[in-house]
Protein backbone atom coordinates (compact mmCIF):
# COMPACT_ATOMS: atom_id res chain seq x y z
CA UNK A 1 0.00 0.00 0.00
CA UNK A 2 1.45 3.55 -0.59
CA UNK A 3 1.15 6.75 1.24
CA UNK A 4 -2.05 7.45 -1.12
CA UNK A 5 -3.94 4.65 -1.32
CA UNK A 6 -3.70 5.11 2.86
CA UNK A 7 -4.47 8.71 2.99
CA UNK A 8 -7.83 7.15 1.22
CA UNK A 9 -8.56 4.25 3.02
CA UNK A 10 -8.16 6.68 5.84
CA UNK A 11 -10.44 8.82 4.82
CA UNK A 12 -13.06 6.83 3.61
CA UNK A 13 -12.86 4.79 7.41
CA UNK A 14 -13.52 7.93 8.79
CA UNK A 15 -16.91 8.98 6.93
CA UNK A 16 -15.12 10.89 4.03
CA UNK A 17 -16.32 9.31 0.64
CA UNK A 18 -16.80 12.20 -2.04
CA UNK A 19 -13.49 13.83 -3.33
CA UNK A 20 -13.93 17.03 -6.04
CA UNK A 21 -10.65 17.01 -7.61
CA UNK A 22 -8.85 19.01 -10.39
CA UNK A 23 -5.46 16.81 -10.43
CA UNK A 24 -2.52 17.83 -11.62
CA UNK A 25 0.85 15.63 -12.34
CA UNK A 26 1.84 15.80 -8.46
CA UNK A 27 -1.33 13.45 -7.69
CA UNK A 28 -1.49 11.18 -10.15
CA UNK A 29 -0.42 8.48 -7.65
CA UNK A 30 -3.58 9.62 -5.08
CA UNK A 31 -6.13 9.48 -8.49
CA UNK A 32 -5.10 6.01 -9.57
CA UNK A 33 -5.70 5.18 -6.15
CA UNK A 34 -9.72 5.90 -6.52
CA UNK A 35 -9.61 2.28 -8.59
CA UNK A 36 -8.04 0.88 -4.92
CA UNK A 37 -10.84 2.36 -3.17
CA UNK A 38 -13.99 2.37 -4.92
CA UNK A 39 -15.86 3.62 -2.38
CA UNK A 40 -13.93 7.15 -2.42
CA UNK A 41 -16.47 8.77 -5.32
CA UNK A 42 -14.17 10.90 -7.13
CA UNK A 43 -15.83 14.22 -8.81
CA UNK A 44 -13.77 15.75 -11.15
CA UNK A 45 -14.49 20.11 -11.49
CA UNK A 46 -12.76 21.92 -14.40
CA UNK A 47 -12.05 25.25 -12.07
CA UNK A 48 -10.46 24.88 -8.64
CA UNK A 49 -13.36 27.19 -7.77
CA UNK A 50 -15.94 25.05 -8.79
CA UNK A 51 -14.20 21.80 -6.49
CA UNK A 52 -13.94 24.11 -3.36
CA UNK A 53 -17.49 25.38 -3.15
CA UNK A 54 -18.47 22.15 -4.03
CA UNK A 55 -17.07 20.44 -1.32
CA UNK A 56 -18.48 23.50 0.78
CA UNK A 57 -22.38 22.51 -0.67
CA UNK A 58 -22.12 18.76 -0.23
CA UNK A 59 -20.61 19.90 3.68
CA UNK A 60 -23.59 21.44 4.60
CA UNK A 61 -25.58 19.17 3.29
CA UNK A 62 -24.30 16.14 4.21
CA UNK A 63 -22.87 17.44 8.02
CA UNK A 64 -20.02 15.73 7.09
CA UNK A 65 -16.39 16.84 5.10
CA UNK A 66 -15.82 16.15 1.46
CA UNK A 67 -12.28 16.32 0.48
CA UNK A 68 -10.89 18.19 -2.55
CA UNK A 69 -7.91 17.83 -4.69
CA UNK A 70 -5.98 20.54 -5.79
CA UNK A 71 -2.62 20.98 -7.95
CA UNK A 72 0.33 22.44 -6.20
CA UNK A 73 -0.30 26.05 -4.72
CA UNK A 74 -1.55 27.69 -8.05
CA UNK A 75 -4.42 25.24 -7.97
CA UNK A 76 -4.86 26.01 -3.84
CA UNK A 77 -4.81 29.74 -5.18
CA UNK A 78 -7.32 29.15 -7.74
CA UNK A 79 -9.92 27.94 -4.88
CA UNK A 80 -9.07 30.28 -2.15
CA UNK A 81 -12.17 32.13 -2.52
CA UNK A 82 -14.52 29.69 -2.24
CA UNK A 83 -12.22 28.53 0.92
CA UNK A 84 -12.66 31.91 2.14
CA UNK A 85 -16.38 31.56 2.19
CA UNK A 86 -16.31 27.65 3.81
CA UNK A 87 -14.22 29.01 6.69
CA UNK A 88 -16.76 31.58 7.24
CA UNK A 89 -19.57 29.28 7.02
CA UNK A 90 -17.71 27.09 9.66
CA UNK A 91 -17.56 24.40 6.82
CA UNK A 92 -15.82 21.24 7.85
CA UNK A 93 -13.16 20.94 4.52
CA UNK A 94 -10.21 18.30 4.13
CA UNK A 95 -7.83 19.80 1.38
CA UNK A 96 -5.23 17.33 -0.02
CA UNK A 97 -2.78 19.62 -2.11
CA UNK A 98 0.15 17.86 -3.74
CA UNK A 99 3.20 18.93 -3.86
CA UNK A 100 6.45 18.59 -5.79
CA UNK A 101 8.48 15.86 -4.29
CA UNK A 102 10.29 16.03 -1.25
CA UNK A 103 14.43 15.83 -3.04
CA UNK A 104 12.81 17.76 -6.00
CA UNK A 105 11.75 20.99 -3.97
CA UNK A 106 15.74 22.20 -3.50
CA UNK A 107 15.45 22.90 -7.29
CA UNK A 108 12.91 25.19 -7.24
CA UNK A 109 11.04 24.04 -10.55
CA UNK A 110 8.76 26.16 -12.35
CA UNK A 111 5.39 25.33 -10.57
CA UNK A 112 6.98 25.73 -6.91
CA UNK A 113 5.17 27.37 -4.42
CA UNK A 114 5.09 28.00 -0.88
CA UNK A 115 1.78 26.16 -0.24
CA UNK A 116 1.69 26.60 3.62
CA UNK A 117 1.64 30.51 3.06
CA UNK A 118 -1.29 30.29 0.55
CA UNK A 119 -3.10 27.89 3.10
CA UNK A 120 -2.57 30.39 5.88
CA UNK A 121 -5.36 32.67 4.87
CA UNK A 122 -8.34 29.76 4.77
CA UNK A 123 -6.91 26.63 6.58
CA UNK A 124 -6.85 26.38 10.42
CA UNK A 125 -4.79 23.28 10.55
CA UNK A 126 -2.08 22.69 7.71
CA UNK A 127 0.46 19.93 7.88
CA UNK A 128 3.02 18.42 5.31
CA UNK A 129 3.97 14.37 6.15
CA UNK A 130 7.44 13.79 4.65
CA UNK A 131 7.20 10.49 4.74
CA UNK A 132 4.34 7.53 3.21
CA UNK A 133 4.14 6.01 7.09
CA UNK A 134 2.97 9.67 8.13
CA UNK A 135 0.52 9.97 5.68
CA UNK A 136 -2.53 8.26 7.18
CA UNK A 137 -2.03 9.39 10.58
CA UNK A 138 -2.02 12.98 9.51
CA UNK A 139 -5.12 12.49 7.51
CA UNK A 140 -6.96 11.66 10.01
CA UNK A 141 -5.66 14.40 11.77
CA UNK A 142 -6.96 16.61 8.96
CA UNK A 143 -10.57 15.35 9.37
CA UNK A 144 -10.49 15.49 13.26
CA UNK A 145 -9.39 19.43 13.04
CA UNK A 146 -11.62 19.77 9.91
CA UNK A 147 -14.89 18.56 12.20
CA UNK A 148 -13.63 21.11 15.08
CA UNK A 149 -15.70 22.64 16.65
CA UNK A 150 -15.96 25.09 14.58
CA UNK A 151 -15.87 23.42 11.25
CA UNK A 152 -12.99 24.34 9.62
CA UNK A 153 -10.41 24.07 6.47
CA UNK A 154 -7.93 21.48 7.19
CA UNK A 155 -5.06 21.42 4.49
CA UNK A 156 -2.80 18.37 4.35
CA UNK A 157 0.20 19.29 1.96
CA UNK A 158 0.75 15.55 -0.22
CA UNK A 159 4.27 15.36 -1.61
CA UNK A 160 4.54 13.43 -4.50
CA UNK A 161 6.90 10.71 -3.23
CA UNK A 162 5.01 10.45 0.27
CA UNK A 163 2.13 9.50 -1.69
CA UNK A 164 3.61 6.71 -4.27
CA UNK A 165 6.01 5.89 -1.59
CA UNK A 166 4.81 2.59 0.36
CA UNK A 167 3.87 2.80 4.03
CA UNK A 168 4.32 -0.23 6.49
CA UNK A 169 1.33 1.72 8.54
CA UNK A 170 -1.54 1.09 6.60
CA UNK A 171 -4.63 3.15 7.15
CA UNK A 172 -4.99 5.11 10.36
CA UNK A 173 -7.99 4.39 12.49
CA UNK A 174 -11.04 7.36 12.83
CA UNK A 175 -10.56 10.13 14.67
CA UNK A 176 -12.87 10.64 18.05
CA UNK A 177 -15.69 13.67 16.99
CA UNK A 178 -14.98 16.58 19.62
CA UNK A 179 -17.98 17.94 21.28
CA UNK A 180 -18.10 21.31 22.13
CA UNK A 181 -16.90 23.19 25.48
CA UNK A 182 -20.41 23.08 28.26
CA UNK A 183 -21.12 26.54 29.02
CA UNK A 184 -20.98 27.24 32.17
CA UNK A 185 -24.44 27.67 34.30
CA UNK A 186 -23.79 30.88 35.41
CA UNK A 187 -23.83 32.28 31.40
CA UNK A 188 -26.96 30.47 31.41
CA UNK A 189 -28.40 32.13 33.88
CA UNK A 190 -27.20 35.68 33.32
CA UNK A 191 -28.68 35.42 29.75
CA UNK A 192 -32.48 34.03 31.28
CA UNK A 193 -31.90 36.95 33.63
CA UNK A 194 -31.42 39.38 30.72
CA UNK A 195 -34.41 37.59 28.94
CA UNK A 196 -36.36 37.74 31.52
CA UNK A 197 -36.21 41.45 32.83
CA UNK A 198 -38.89 42.94 30.23
CA UNK A 199 -35.96 45.31 28.68
CA UNK A 200 -36.24 45.37 24.51
CA UNK A 201 -34.11 42.50 24.11
CA UNK A 202 -33.13 40.51 20.83
CA UNK A 203 -31.95 36.96 20.23
CA UNK A 204 -28.95 36.81 17.49
CA UNK A 205 -28.41 33.52 16.10
CA UNK A 206 -25.89 31.80 14.01
CA UNK A 207 -25.76 29.10 11.55
CA UNK A 208 -25.69 25.63 13.97
CA UNK A 209 -28.59 27.04 15.39
CA UNK A 210 -30.36 27.52 12.28
CA UNK A 211 -29.72 24.84 10.67
CA UNK A 212 -30.89 22.35 13.16
CA UNK A 213 -34.65 22.20 13.72
CA UNK A 214 -34.39 21.22 17.40
CA UNK A 215 -31.96 23.95 18.26
CA UNK A 216 -34.12 26.44 16.00
CA UNK A 217 -37.50 25.23 17.70
CA UNK A 218 -35.55 25.86 21.43
CA UNK A 219 -34.59 29.82 20.38
CA UNK A 220 -38.10 30.46 18.88
CA UNK A 221 -39.63 29.50 22.09
CA UNK A 222 -37.62 31.28 24.58
CA UNK A 223 -38.25 34.16 22.45
CA UNK A 224 -41.93 33.57 21.89
CA UNK A 225 -41.73 32.70 26.29
CA UNK A 226 -39.99 36.24 27.12
CA UNK A 227 -41.67 38.25 24.30
CA UNK A 228 -38.00 39.17 22.97
CA UNK A 229 -37.13 39.74 18.96
CA UNK A 230 -35.65 36.51 17.32
CA UNK A 231 -33.39 37.45 14.57
CA UNK A 232 -30.45 35.28 12.84
CA UNK A 233 -27.28 36.43 10.97
CA UNK A 234 -27.17 37.69 7.76
CA UNK A 235 -26.02 35.13 5.60
CA UNK A 236 -26.57 31.48 7.72
CA UNK A 237 -24.43 28.41 5.71
CA UNK A 238 -27.91 26.95 6.24
CA UNK A 239 -31.59 28.04 7.25
CA UNK A 240 -34.05 25.44 7.83
CA UNK A 241 -36.97 27.27 6.25
CA UNK A 242 -40.58 27.19 5.59
CA UNK A 243 -44.42 26.42 6.54
CA UNK A 244 -44.87 24.86 9.91
CA UNK A 245 -41.05 26.05 11.04
CA UNK A 246 -40.00 29.13 13.47
CA UNK A 247 -39.97 32.15 10.88
CA UNK A 248 -36.27 34.19 11.98
CA UNK A 249 -35.77 37.49 11.10
CA UNK A 250 -32.12 37.65 9.19
CA UNK A 251 -30.25 40.47 10.08
CA UNK A 252 -29.93 43.17 7.20
CA UNK A 253 -27.07 43.32 4.63
CA UNK A 254 -26.83 47.18 4.65
CA UNK A 255 -26.05 48.97 7.48
CA UNK A 256 -28.81 50.79 7.52
CA UNK A 257 -31.56 48.10 7.60
CA UNK A 258 -29.94 46.24 10.35
CA UNK A 259 -29.59 49.24 12.41
CA UNK A 260 -33.25 49.61 12.24
CA UNK A 261 -33.33 46.01 13.55
CA UNK A 262 -31.37 46.77 16.64
CA UNK A 263 -33.14 49.96 17.22
CA UNK A 264 -33.74 50.92 20.88
CA UNK A 265 -31.96 47.26 21.82
CA UNK A 266 -31.12 47.06 25.39
CA UNK A 267 -29.54 44.35 25.47
CA UNK A 268 -28.39 42.07 22.55
CA UNK A 269 -28.21 38.12 22.95
CA UNK A 270 -25.45 36.08 20.79
CA UNK A 271 -25.87 32.57 20.21
CA UNK A 272 -23.14 31.04 17.63
CA UNK A 273 -22.24 33.95 15.77
CA UNK A 274 -20.58 37.41 16.00
CA UNK A 275 -21.88 41.23 16.91
CA UNK A 276 -22.89 42.92 14.03
CA UNK A 277 -20.48 44.95 12.12
CA UNK A 278 -21.18 46.47 8.87
CA UNK A 279 -20.06 44.53 5.56
CA UNK A 280 -17.56 47.85 4.39
CA UNK A 281 -16.46 50.96 6.35
CA UNK A 282 -19.03 54.25 4.64
CA UNK A 283 -17.86 57.56 4.98
CA UNK A 284 -19.74 58.99 8.09
CA UNK A 285 -21.52 55.78 8.90
CA UNK A 286 -20.91 53.40 11.77
CA UNK A 287 -18.73 49.89 12.02
CA UNK A 288 -20.22 48.76 15.04
CA UNK A 289 -24.34 48.14 13.89
CA UNK A 290 -24.72 47.45 17.97
CA UNK A 291 -26.98 50.60 19.19
CA UNK A 292 -25.50 53.08 21.83
CA UNK A 293 -26.14 51.75 25.31
CA UNK A 294 -27.11 47.94 24.40
CA UNK A 295 -25.02 45.44 26.29
CA UNK A 296 -24.43 41.83 24.40
CA UNK A 297 -23.93 39.15 25.99
CA UNK A 298 -22.35 35.70 24.31
CA UNK A 299 -24.24 32.88 24.89
CA UNK A 300 -22.28 30.44 23.38
CA UNK A 301 -18.95 30.74 20.95
CA UNK A 302 -17.82 29.00 17.65
CA UNK A 303 -16.47 25.93 19.99
CA UNK A 304 -19.35 25.93 21.95
CA UNK A 305 -21.75 22.65 22.47
CA UNK A 306 -24.96 25.12 21.22
CA UNK A 307 -27.41 22.22 21.20
CA UNK A 308 -26.73 22.24 25.22
CA UNK A 309 -26.34 25.81 25.68
CA UNK A 310 -29.55 26.31 23.89
CA UNK A 311 -31.15 23.68 25.58
CA UNK A 312 -30.46 24.88 29.48
CA UNK A 313 -31.84 28.05 28.03
CA UNK A 314 -34.89 26.34 27.70
CA UNK A 315 -34.93 25.26 30.79
CA UNK A 316 -33.98 28.26 32.89
CA UNK A 317 -36.46 30.64 31.28
CA UNK A 318 -38.99 27.84 31.67
CA UNK A 319 -39.98 27.65 28.15
CA UNK A 320 -41.36 24.82 25.93
CA UNK A 321 -44.58 24.18 27.30
CA UNK A 322 -46.08 26.84 25.30
CA UNK A 323 -47.20 26.00 21.56
CA UNK A 324 -44.20 26.66 19.31
CA UNK A 325 -44.84 30.06 16.99
CA UNK A 326 -44.38 28.91 12.81
CA UNK A 327 -44.42 30.14 9.76
CA UNK A 328 -47.68 30.21 7.91
CA UNK A 329 -48.21 28.17 4.67
CA UNK A 330 -49.06 30.34 1.75
CA UNK A 331 -50.27 29.43 -1.95
CA UNK A 332 -49.12 32.03 -3.45
CA UNK A 333 -50.31 32.15 -6.87
CA UNK A 334 -48.16 32.07 -10.31
CA UNK A 335 -47.32 35.32 -11.79
CA UNK A 336 -48.31 36.33 -15.22
CA UNK A 337 -46.95 39.46 -17.11
CA UNK A 338 -43.62 41.34 -17.08
CA UNK A 339 -40.79 39.80 -15.63
CA UNK A 340 -38.68 41.66 -12.76
CA UNK A 341 -37.61 41.22 -9.55
CA UNK A 342 -40.85 41.09 -8.12
CA UNK A 343 -42.39 38.90 -10.13
CA UNK A 344 -39.52 36.58 -10.46
CA UNK A 345 -39.84 35.98 -6.47
CA UNK A 346 -43.66 35.21 -7.09
CA UNK A 347 -42.37 32.86 -9.47
CA UNK A 348 -40.06 30.92 -7.77
CA UNK A 349 -42.42 30.84 -4.62
CA UNK A 350 -45.05 29.03 -6.86
CA UNK A 351 -43.13 26.54 -8.05
CA UNK A 352 -40.65 25.55 -5.54
CA UNK A 353 -40.90 21.86 -4.52
CA UNK A 354 -41.25 20.82 -1.31
CA UNK A 355 -37.84 20.02 0.46
CA UNK A 356 -35.75 21.94 -1.73
CA UNK A 357 -32.63 23.21 -1.82
CA UNK A 358 -31.98 27.12 -2.21
CA UNK A 359 -28.18 28.17 -3.26
CA UNK A 360 -28.53 31.59 -3.51
CA UNK A 361 -26.34 34.37 -4.88
CA UNK A 362 -28.97 36.38 -6.58
CA UNK A 363 -27.69 39.12 -5.49
CA UNK A 364 -29.57 42.18 -6.08
CA UNK A 365 -32.16 40.60 -8.18
CA UNK A 366 -33.11 38.20 -5.98
CA UNK A 367 -34.28 40.91 -3.80
CA UNK A 368 -37.66 39.56 -3.37
CA UNK A 369 -37.45 36.25 -3.01
CA UNK A 370 -36.87 35.06 0.40
CA UNK A 371 -40.03 37.21 1.87
CA UNK A 372 -41.66 35.51 -1.48
CA UNK A 373 -40.65 31.83 -0.76
CA UNK A 374 -41.33 32.51 3.23
CA UNK A 375 -44.52 30.25 3.35
CA UNK A 376 -43.59 27.24 1.02
CA UNK A 377 -43.17 24.18 1.96
CA UNK A 378 -40.27 23.21 4.21
CA UNK A 379 -37.05 23.83 2.24
CA UNK A 380 -33.25 24.73 3.17
CA UNK A 381 -31.38 27.78 2.21
CA UNK A 382 -27.73 28.19 1.78
CA UNK A 383 -25.91 31.62 1.66
CA UNK A 384 -23.19 33.11 0.67
CA UNK A 385 -21.82 33.33 3.78
CA UNK A 386 -18.09 35.02 2.83
CA UNK A 387 -19.40 37.27 0.49
CA UNK A 388 -16.57 36.19 -2.06
CA UNK A 389 -18.58 35.58 -5.79
CA UNK A 390 -18.78 32.88 -7.27
CA UNK A 391 -20.19 30.27 -5.03
CA UNK A 392 -23.80 29.44 -6.23
CA UNK A 393 -23.00 27.08 -8.66
CA UNK A 394 -20.61 24.93 -7.31
CA UNK A 395 -22.50 25.25 -3.79
CA UNK A 396 -26.06 23.49 -5.86
CA UNK A 397 -23.21 21.34 -7.19
CA UNK A 398 -21.99 20.13 -3.98
CA UNK A 399 -25.52 20.01 -2.04
CA UNK A 400 -27.22 17.78 -5.03
CA UNK A 401 -24.24 15.32 -4.65
CA UNK A 402 -25.10 15.15 -0.62
CA UNK A 403 -28.91 15.09 -1.54
CA UNK A 404 -29.87 13.03 -4.30
CA UNK A 405 -33.27 12.68 -3.59
CA UNK A 406 -33.81 16.53 -3.15
CA UNK A 407 -34.36 18.91 -6.07
CA UNK A 408 -31.75 21.79 -5.26
CA UNK A 409 -32.69 25.60 -7.16
CA UNK A 410 -29.68 28.03 -7.98
CA UNK A 411 -30.48 31.36 -7.83
CA UNK A 412 -27.73 32.91 -9.64
CA UNK A 413 -26.76 36.84 -10.85
CA UNK A 414 -24.81 37.28 -14.01
CA UNK A 415 -21.51 38.05 -12.87
CA UNK A 416 -21.32 35.95 -10.33
CA UNK A 417 -21.93 32.82 -12.86
CA UNK A 418 -18.97 33.61 -14.50
CA UNK A 419 -16.95 33.00 -11.52
CA UNK A 420 -17.50 29.43 -11.57
CA UNK A 421 -19.62 28.44 -14.32
CA UNK A 422 -17.69 25.53 -15.02
CA UNK A 423 -19.65 23.57 -11.98
CA UNK A 424 -22.29 23.58 -14.91
CA UNK A 425 -20.01 20.81 -16.93
CA UNK A 426 -19.93 18.33 -13.48
CA UNK A 427 -23.50 18.85 -13.09
CA UNK A 428 -23.90 17.39 -16.11
CA UNK A 429 -21.41 14.73 -15.83
CA UNK A 430 -22.56 13.58 -12.66
CA UNK A 431 -26.35 13.71 -13.72
CA UNK A 432 -27.51 16.40 -10.91
CA UNK A 433 -30.92 17.84 -9.93
CA UNK A 434 -30.40 21.28 -9.96
CA UNK A 435 -31.55 23.71 -11.67
CA UNK A 436 -30.20 26.95 -12.11
CA UNK A 437 -31.64 30.72 -12.47
CA UNK A 438 -29.42 33.16 -14.06
CA UNK A 439 -31.22 36.68 -13.34
CA UNK A 440 -29.57 38.72 -16.55
CA UNK A 441 -29.79 42.33 -16.17
CA UNK A 442 -26.67 43.18 -17.98
CA UNK A 443 -24.96 44.66 -14.85
CA UNK A 444 -22.95 44.49 -12.06
CA UNK A 445 -25.81 46.01 -10.01
CA UNK A 446 -24.90 45.70 -6.64
CA UNK A 447 -21.47 47.88 -7.84
CA UNK A 448 -23.94 50.34 -8.93
CA UNK A 449 -25.42 50.86 -5.62
CA UNK A 450 -22.50 50.91 -3.95
CA UNK A 451 -20.61 53.64 -5.67
CA UNK A 452 -22.88 56.18 -4.63
CA UNK A 453 -22.83 54.54 -1.09
CA UNK A 454 -18.98 54.82 -0.58
CA UNK A 455 -19.51 58.08 -1.79
CA UNK A 456 -17.65 57.82 -5.08
CA UNK A 457 -17.97 60.76 -7.32
CA UNK A 458 -18.63 58.87 -10.43
CA UNK A 459 -21.44 59.68 -12.72
CA UNK A 460 -18.95 59.68 -15.66
CA UNK A 461 -18.94 56.93 -18.58
CA UNK A 462 -15.83 55.44 -17.72
CA UNK A 463 -16.60 54.53 -14.02
CA UNK A 464 -20.75 52.92 -15.17
CA UNK A 465 -18.89 50.93 -17.64
CA UNK A 466 -16.42 49.30 -15.56
CA UNK A 467 -19.78 47.98 -13.83
CA UNK A 468 -22.01 47.24 -17.53
CA UNK A 469 -21.81 43.60 -18.59
CA UNK A 470 -24.08 44.79 -22.06
CA UNK A 471 -21.54 44.75 -24.29
CA UNK A 472 -20.77 42.25 -25.94
CA UNK A 473 -23.83 40.71 -23.94
CA UNK A 474 -23.45 37.47 -22.23
CA UNK A 475 -25.90 34.34 -23.63
CA UNK A 476 -26.44 31.99 -20.89
CA UNK A 477 -28.23 29.51 -22.78
CA UNK A 478 -25.25 29.22 -24.99
CA UNK A 479 -22.94 28.74 -22.26
CA UNK A 480 -25.00 26.39 -20.70
CA UNK A 481 -25.28 24.19 -23.74
CA UNK A 482 -21.78 24.38 -24.48
CA UNK A 483 -21.19 22.05 -21.03
CA UNK A 484 -24.28 19.91 -21.78
CA UNK A 485 -26.56 21.56 -19.06
CA UNK A 486 -30.43 22.22 -21.26
CA UNK A 487 -31.12 25.62 -21.17
CA UNK A 488 -34.31 28.12 -21.94
CA UNK A 489 -34.70 31.68 -21.79
CA UNK A 490 -37.03 33.54 -20.16
CA UNK A 491 -38.55 37.14 -21.04
CA UNK A 492 -41.84 37.01 -18.90
CA UNK A 493 -42.94 36.12 -15.98
CA UNK A 494 -45.17 33.41 -17.76
CA UNK A 495 -42.56 31.95 -19.36
CA UNK A 496 -40.25 31.64 -15.86
CA UNK A 497 -43.49 29.51 -14.43
CA UNK A 498 -43.72 27.20 -17.25
CA UNK A 499 -40.09 26.57 -17.61
CA UNK A 500 -39.43 26.20 -13.79
CA UNK A 501 -42.03 23.73 -14.19
CA UNK A 502 -40.47 21.36 -16.62
CA UNK A 503 -36.98 21.81 -15.21
CA UNK A 504 -38.06 20.31 -11.81
CA UNK A 505 -40.09 18.14 -13.17
CA UNK A 506 -37.51 16.48 -15.44
CA UNK A 507 -34.00 14.74 -13.97
CA UNK A 508 -30.95 16.58 -14.15
CA UNK A 509 -29.64 19.65 -14.64
CA UNK A 510 -31.28 22.69 -16.19
CA UNK A 511 -30.51 26.28 -16.78
CA UNK A 512 -33.00 29.33 -17.08
CA UNK A 513 -32.04 32.69 -17.99
CA UNK A 514 -34.07 34.98 -16.45
CA UNK A 515 -33.62 38.58 -18.49
CA UNK A 516 -34.95 40.90 -15.49
CA UNK A 517 -34.42 44.74 -15.05
CA UNK A 518 -31.64 46.16 -13.35
CA UNK A 519 -33.29 48.02 -9.65
CA UNK A 520 -30.42 49.51 -9.31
Amino acid sequence: MNGAQALIRTLVDAGIDVCFANPGTSEMHFVAALDDVPEMRGILGLFEGAVTGAADGYARMAGRPAATLLHLGSGLGNGLANLHNARRAATPVVNVVGDHATYHKQYDAPLDSDIESIAKGVSSWIRTPQQPDEVAADGAAAVAAAYGPPGQVATLILPADVSWGETSTGPAPAPDRQRGASVEPAAVEEVATVLRSGEPTALLVGGRVVADDSHLNAVAQVAAACGVKLLCETFPARLRRGAGRPAVERLGYLAEFAQAQLDGLAHLVVVDTKSPVSFFAYPDKASDLVPDGCAVHVLAGPNDDVGGAVAALVEAVGAGSEPLPTQGASDTPAPSGELNVETLGTALAATLPEGAIVADEGNTSGLFVAGATAGCAPHDWLCLTGGAIGIGVPLATGAAVACPDRQVLCLESDGSTMYTMQALWTQAREGLDVTTVVCNNRSYAVLNMELARVGATAGGPAARSMLDLAEPPLDFVALAQGMGVPATRATTADELVAQLRAAFAEDGPHLIEAMVPSIM
